[in-house]
């Protein structure tokens, strides 16, 4: 019989069925770990388990969270009020206990005027603010509902400024409140720069208000006037003071002219002063303007290196121009 040599697979072929096999092996392995925690999670019988997975935590093994309470807050402007102050509080809460600063924490604020606030807790310390009175409490959170009504002890006080029988613009207005205080004649400042038609929240006392009316600068900007009016005042607490402060005053146009009734001349600087020769204001320009309290004035116009002057009054209510004029300085006579 003929034996027939053995059949050898070409080179290239057997190279190729082992690159295919081992392809095949690299993907069967792949399923099998991204299927292995489906089999893990239903194991069937007869297989052995598969590896401990890690589940959420239940509420019996999950960390507790830090108790909280809730703390109703309200503001009275005296303890006999019947009604929460309404708008215009600032609320600030501190923890009790100070920081290794020497400072207590701020953990929660607010501007409503009758907040909920929630708070871990603890022991915690309340202030109530506004604008200058403020009251103070110390609470305690348990986990419960907590209502608190602090008491400011404090009323308010609103100015208002007129020109005679008309309301002055309040940015026309520089509104400030002092303190007295013993052995300080001038009292103590404790707002600048209030506004008219403000509520100003302030602590039951005696106040002195000073308002100054401002003249508009060239610039655009607001200066002071001389029209300065005062008064003493008392703030009651639970009660709102309204106080009108009434100026006199109006407002002077100057001019240098050659005749009464002409045309201003430009480029010249006035001076205006009282008769007792204080300086009121300074100014540049053809026909410049100033504010002025009631009274009697002197003008002083410098034009070409030669000065002319002339008086006037001031009536309130009554704006009004005032012409220098400018006439030729006679030479001097000979000797």
């Amino acid at each position: 019989m003929r034996q027939l040599p053995l059949a050898r697979p070409a080179c290239g072929r057997t190279i190729q069925g082992f690159v295919t096999r081992g392809t095949l092996l690299a993907r069967a392995a792949a399923l099998c770990l991204v299927a292995w925690p489906v089999a893990a999670q239903s194991p069937k019988a007869g297989n052995p388990a598969g590896p401990s997975l890690r589940l959420p935590l239940t509420p019996e093994t999950a960390p507790l969270e830090t108790a909280h309470g809730i703390v109703r807050l309200s503001a009275l402007f005296a303890a006999t009020d019947t009604q929460p102050v309404s708008d215009g509080l600032q609320w600030r809460i501190f923890e009790e206990v100070p920081g290794t600063d020497g400072n207590h924490k701020l953990v929660a604020q607010s501007t409503d005027a009758t907040p909920n606030l929630s708070l871990p807790n603890g022991n915690f310390v309340v202030h109530a603010a506004l604008g200058l009175a403020g009251a103070t409490k110390r609470i305690t959170i348990n986990g419960t509902l907590l209502n608190e009504t602090l008491v400011l002890n404090a009323g308010g006080l609103r100015i208002a400024g007129q020109l005679g029988d008309t309301p002055i613009n309040p940015t026309k207005l520089s509104i400030s409140i002092y303190v007295p205080e013993r052995g300080n004649p001038e009292a103590k400042l404790v707002v600048a720069n209030a506004k008219s038609g403000d509520t100003i929240g302030l602590p039951e006392g005696n106040y002195h208000i000073v308002s100054t009316l401002l003249d508009a600068a060239a610039n655009g900007s607001a200066s002071p006037t001389n029209s300065v009016i005062s008064a003493d005042l008392k703030v009651q607490a639970g009660k709102l003071t309204d106080a009108t402060l009434r100026h006199r005053a109006a407002t002077m146009t100057l001019k240098l002219v050659n005749n009464l009734g002409g045309e201003a001349l430009a480029n010249t600087a006035f001076t205006i002063l009282t008769p007792g020769g204080d300086v009121i204001r300074e100014m540049i320009g053809a026909f410049p303007s100033a504010t002025l309290a009631e009274g009697e004035y002197v003008a002083i116009a410098r034009h070409d290196s030669q000065t002319y002057q002339t008086t006037f009054k001031v009536e309130s209510g009554v704006d009004k121009d005032v012409e220098v004029s400018a006439k030729e300085t006679p030479p001097p006579e000979a000797p």
